[in-house]
């Protein structure tokens, strides 16, 4: 592994279990002094930012992954889920701070082509499984796209918590959202 990526494989270990946690405290995590970090990242705000994008390529991989895991959208769809939520938790702190941003101001956000890619496919998922009728025709894709946001959210809530089995959370999201959009 190179430098720059365990340096943000350390801000994100050591930022989900305390976002103010001094720079210092991430250098040391990384087995790093802070001036090697400096090299690499100019300051806080840059760090976290390759945290983000770490977070986006992350996720777009892990999307992808599962879209193209099979044919079946419905096993797509809870696939998407399950990488949704997983990447979610591993990025947790991120989640919480563009919460907040999105909460004071309009974040721009320049998307890729495969985040592109995996939106167009997830998107795709819902007229075919309306087509099957597993999923009303009468639920709009975006509504179902919203639930889909929230309820990854809701779970990394619950997973924080610890009220809930690590090894059910998944599983219970699932089954949640497949009954919110009038699946059986």
């Amino acid at each position: 592994m190179d430098t720059r990526q365990k340096i943000i494989d350390a801000a994100i270990a050591v930022l989900n279990e305390d976002f103010s946690a001094p720079v210092d405290r991430i250098a040391e995590k990384a087995d790093l002094s802070r001036r090697t970090l400096h090299r690499y990242f100019t300051d806080r705000t840059d760090l976290i930012d390759a945290c983000r994008e770490d977070m986006m390529q992350t996720w777009q991989t892990a999307m992808l992954q599962a879209c193209n895991s099979t044919q079946d959208p419905l096993i797509q769809l809870e696939r998407m889920l399950y990488a949704g939520i997983d990447c979610g938790v591993r990025y947790i702190f991120l989640h919480k701070l563009l919460a907040q941003l999105s909460e004071n101001r309009v974040t721009n956000t320049p998307q890729s082509a495969s985040y592109e890619t995996a939106r167009d496919n997830w998107f795709q998922l819902i007229p075919e499984l309306q087509r099957r009728q597993l999923i009303s025709e009468h639920v709009n894709a975006t509504w179902i796209r919203l639930l889909f946001i929230q309820m990854i959210s809701v779970t990394m809530q619950a997973y924080q918590s610890g009220d809930i089995a690590q090894n059910d959370i998944k599983k219970l999201a699932w089954y949640s959202f497949r009954r919110s959009i009038g699946m059986e």
